[in-house]
């Protein structure tokens, strides 16, 4: 009799932990507000355009690049429960000084803002304006983009400058901040999950075991594509008075099916835009934001032909198709969101910096990017503009190994955010598909969205894998994190996912 009590208290005991309510006490349900704001970053001359290993001039803008910005804010009475505003970005890449000078700016106006809370993301269209300047001297080896700087000869007098564009990019994404600051009023708000097909995983393997980005899948040494992809749409929607005012739409592709061109553009999320808001609400704010998915992008790798000819057939352009891929998702599972809308919801914030180990430049590419950089340093003029790419990127190693026996570690700001079931997780990553998967299945959330190019640019964190088959985005010359501290940011991020459900 007593083993069968056991056994009853146990299953009991089992029951309720599994039926408890997904609502910590420690993070508190409470009255919802929100504001959206919108500001054009189009530039009123002509830019270099980052992107690509060759410089690009802008010559016209197909469409808008803009910044839009949502804030969110939980209350309980007059006491403030949690606050974020999070701008996403019609660029390549955000940079740390940006984040930093935002953030400073808003403090000035906006009191009321912790303004650490402030997020900032980037889309990765790679037909926006370049963001590092050829004459920067206080870059840190570390910082990515300092390698990624274009020339712009002097006679190019009608050319903004990237440091003249940084200063007004931050002013704009400052004021889309306050705005939406400013803007808030009570609402309710609801998440769904869809899927399109949009990701195609770019890396192509052979059988003689190398890896190659965009390789050519009609080689018979062609074995597979690298990984997987993940279709996954996370929606986020905004209503008040029943009418739809807004939606953050996370998508695990960059926005990069134009990425060669010398026009600026918002690539796919444009087009996105166009269509939802003729669906929606011609008012209707996105949020758009990339999802894990470094080793991604729109490009069509199998079936290129069938594909090409579809869209002949439909007289689509395939940014277009894309954006049709996504506007379905969302009206798929758009009205299982306003039905579970909430106007107090669990709403909680997390920002931590967290140190990984920097990947370490060995003995030999030290030598190797040496003999680069010595070559190159008294002619950099004549260089071609790859060979300049190459060269700064050798001058990053140099420097790189340098620094890391007394700087081991980088520290990259993370933000981890829960709304009642939904989780929103990021890093400053173009990070492999499977490092978000990853966070995904060990997340204590029912849905989480793991959200990439946010607050810096690390650049590529690749997979084990990756950097065996080698190529583009596996090399130590694409990224400062390698796949041990891929390791340690799932763990880190999954930590800080487990405390706002503990």
């Amino acid at each position: 009799m007593n083993h069968r009590i056991l056994i009853v208290v146990a299953l009991t005991l089992w029951l309720t932990h599994f039926s408890t309510p997904a609502f910590s006490e420690t993070v508190k349900p409470g009255a919802l507000s929100f504001g959206w704001a919108t500001e054009r970053i189009v530039p009123n001359r002509p830019v270099a355009i980052g992107g690509q290993y060759h410089t690009r001039i802008s010559n016209l803008v197909n469409d808008p690049i803009t910044v839009t910005a949502l804030a969110i804010e939980t209350r309980d009475a007059d006491k403030v429960l949690d606050q974020c505003v999070w701008v996403s970005c019609d660029l390549c890449a955000i940079r740390k000084r940006t984040v930093i000078n935002v953030r400073k700016m808003v403090s000035e106006v906006a009191s009321d803002l912790d303004v650490s809370k402030i997020i900032i993301s980037a889309t990765h269209t790679h037909t926006a304006p370049a963001l590092t300047d050829a004459n920067e001297t206080d870059l840190h080896p570390y910082e990515f983009l300092g390698s990624w700087a274009y020339r712009i000869s002097a006679d190019q007098t009608n050319v903004m400058q990237p440091l003249e564009y940084l200063d007004f990019l931050e002013r704009q994404i400052a004021q889309a901040v306050v705005r939406a600051w400013q803007a808030k009023q009570p609402g309710d708000a609801g998440s769904a999950l869809g899927h399109a097909s949009i990701a195609r995983n770019r890396r192509a393997v052979y059988f003689d075991g190398t890896t190659r980005m965009y390789g050519d899948t009609r080689d018979p040494n062609f074995s597979h594509l690298e990984g997987t992809s993940d279709d996954s749409v996370d929606l986020l929607c905004f209503w008040r008075n029943d009418q739809i005012v807004g939606m953050a739409i996370t998508v695990y592709c960059p926005s990069q099916e134009v990425e060669g061109e010398t026009y600026l553009s918002a690539d796919f999320w444009s087009d996105a835009r166009e269509q939802l808001r003729t669906r929606f609400s011609k008012d209707l704010f996105v949020l758009p934001l990339t999802g894990a998915s470094g080793d991604q992008s729109p490009h069509v790798q199998i079936d290129k032909a069938s594909s090409n000819s579809m869209l002949l057939k439909q007289k689509l352009q395939y940014r277009q198709e894309i954006a049709r891929r996504l506007v379905r998702s969302v009206e798929d599972v758009i009205e299982v969101a306003k039905q579970n809308k909430k106007s107090e919801l669990s709403f909680a914030h997390r920002v931590e910096v967290i140190p990984l180990p920097v990947w370490k430049v060995s003995d030999e590419r030290f030598a190797e990017s040496t003999k680069i950089f010595e070559a190159g340093k008294n002619q950099v003029n004549e260089l071609s503009s790859p060979d300049y790419i190459n060269w700064r990127v050798s001058r990053t190693m140099v420097n790189r190994y340098r620094l890391q026996s007394t700087e081991p570690d980088y520290g990259i700001e993370v933000h981890t955010l829960r709304l009642d079931d939904l989780a929103y997780c990021t890093n400053p990553f173009e990070l492999y598909t499977d490092y978000g998967l990853r966070i995904k299945s060990r997340s204590p959330a029912i849905q989480t969205s793991v959200v990439q190019l946010t607050a810096d640019c690390a650049a590529y964190l690749p997979t084990e894998r990756a950097v065996q088959g080698g190529g583009y985005s596996g090399r130590i010359d694409d990224g400062i994190i390698g796949p041990p501290g891929g390791r340690k940011l799932v763990d880190e991020s999954v930590r800080m996912l487990k405390s706002l459900w503990p």
